[in-house]
């Protein structure tokens, strides 16, 4: 009995193909990655507050990669483009109890230009050249909500000052399009 009962289970094995050659797999075309465009904000921080299409709208430059960092109540975000170094721009927004007098006297900068409708006080100034890297154009204000918040440009090292002065300018419109107090 017990051999008929051998005999039959090695026969179902021989009629299923078990112990038959292994067929070679089927090769697959590899997929190609698929490239999925991520928005500053989803970066967290003061990458909220921005969006490359109106980044690009106001300064002529595309960036794609955004880093955010908070600290206490300060917080930040730079924005570069994909494999370069320059330009760079970051954005910091702190919350204060500083008022407009205190900005002028405290906060704005020897030299700088004073900025109309851009919170309750505002300017705009460039810096020189730094050994790493270009000249930089600022842009930095006393938000409505009182908040200090900066933008500021850094530039390759091939590019000047006057340069930079051009960018300073486009920097304060995209600064009016900044809601600080979405952050």
């Amino acid at each position: 009995m017990h051999g008929r009962i051998w005999l039959a289970g090695l026969g179902v094995l021989l009629m299923t193909g078990c112990g038959a050659a292994e067929v070679d797999p089927v090769r697959m075309p590899a997929v190609q990655p698929i490239t999925v465009e991520v928005g500053a904000a989803s970066s967290g921080g003061a990458c909220k507050l921005l969006d490359y299409a109106v980044i690009e709208e106001h300064t002529e430059v595309r960036f794609d990669v955004a880093a955010a960092s908070d600290r206490g109540d300060t917080h930040t975000c730079v924005v570069r483009a994909t494999g370069a170094t320059w330009p760079e721009l970051t954005l910091t927004v702190t919350d204060t109890s500083i008022d407009v007098p205190t900005f002028t006297a405290d906060v704005l900068p020897d030299g700088a230009a004073k900025v109309s409708k851009l919170g309750q006080a505002a300017y705009r100034r460039t810096g020189a050249k730094a050994a790493k890297h270009g000249p930089t154009a600022e842009v930095g204000w006393l938000a409505t909500e009182d908040r200090l918040v900066t933008l500021r440009w850094t530039c390759p090292p091939d590019d000047d000052r006057a340069t930079a002065g051009e960018v300073a300018g486009r920097l304060v419109d995209l600064a009016r399009k900044l809601d600080t107090r979405s952050l």
